[in-house]
């Protein structure tokens, strides 16, 4: 039986190719018969997707990781699978699920791939699918989404320039009931096991065990920083001194002055109270076949500095 799927795309996500994108997606959809529709402003796919939960097998996310972040909040709870076709800096849920960054092959995944259920975290009243987090990310992430310039190269311009003069800061945390009270370079609620291009926060994170990967790095000396870089890329963090990894269901974090924070990347206010929890299997995701698959590279985060064809 065929698919009905509408594909959400956001225009203003990608790196130089979202025309070239637009013109191939519509080709093909044309073709599969299969619907699309722009988004025209922050909270739109949200509201496009929530529409479409329960109308069409599938609702496809054409960005990144925010627009992934939009639609997927718009099924919650539904019928509707989460599709993506991923076209952003990052695009951490689409690598976590092994979706191609070739266009073409994603869209293959939309027509061939299975569906299965996923976590979602709950913060506040914001929801993450694959990273959420306070510290020195959400900084970054409060930072850059200011900023003009897009992309990977764009993205670790800054954290360059702003992590000689980070300071980590005081949180109490209770984990599972558990209190800690720890200086913090940050703090990490992951679902998935990494921010995007191939980065690991939490390399043991599975996105349907009904846990949080609560990832705390405490304040550390600044001449570590390439090697816990390193360790992110080559999925070794979790061995870092500096890292501790906790699975927990629930989480409450307070701090005195109020907390920025991101979810999938996107910057959030929480206020100075932040209250975390999991939603076992919550969310519906198409993933590849096997024969789709896109294996992980190490390489990935300098091939992504150069933009791709469709």
């Amino acid at each position: 039986m065929d698919k009905k799927a509408l594909f959400i795309i956001n225009p203003a996500s990608g790196q130089g190719r979202q025309k070239e994108l637009e013109r191939s997606l519509i080709n093909q959809a044309k073709s599969s018969g299969y619907d699309i529709i722009f988004s025209e402003k922050p909270g739109h796919a949200f509201q496009l997707s929530s529409q479409a939960a329960g109308n069409y097998d599938i609702v496809v996310a054409v960005g990144g990781d925010g627009t992934v972040n939009e639609v997927g909040r718009g099924l919650i709870n539904s019928s509707t699978a989460l599709g993506i076709i991923p076209t952003g800096s990052g695009n951490g849920l689409a690598r976590f699920l092994q979706i191609p960054v070739k266009i073409n092959k994603a869209f293959e995944v939309i027509k061939e791939g299975s569906v299965k259920s996923i976590d979602v975290i709950k913060i506040n009243d914001y929801y993450s699918f694959n990273v959420a987090g306070i510290g020195f990310d959400a900084y970054i992430s409060h930072k850059f989404a200011h900023k003009k310039k897009r992309g990977p190269l764009a993205y670790m311009q800054l954290i360059s320039k702003e992590f000689p003069k980070y300071k980590s800061e005081n949180y109490t945390i209770f984990v599972d009931g558990a209190k800690i009270q720890l200086d913090a370079f940050l703090v990490s609620f992951a679902n998935s096991s990494q921010y995007g291009n191939n980065f690991h926060i939490a390399p043991g994170a599975l996105i349907d065990d009904g846990l949080i990967d609560v990832c705390l790095i405490k304040d550390f000396p600044k001449f570590s920083a390439p090697a816990l870089l390193i360790s992110m890329l080559d999925q070794s963090i979790d061995k870092n001194k500096y890292d501790t990894i906790i699975r927990a269901r629930n989480i409450t974090i307070r701090h005195p002055k109020p907390l920025f924070g991101h979810v999938d990347g996107e910057p959030v206010n929480l206020g100075v109270e932040a209250h975390i929890n999991i939603l076992p299997l919550a969310l519906k995701v198409t993933t590849p076949p096997e024969h789709l698959i896109q294996a992980p590279n190490i390489l990935q985060p300098l091939m992504d500095m150069i933009p791709l064809g469709i």
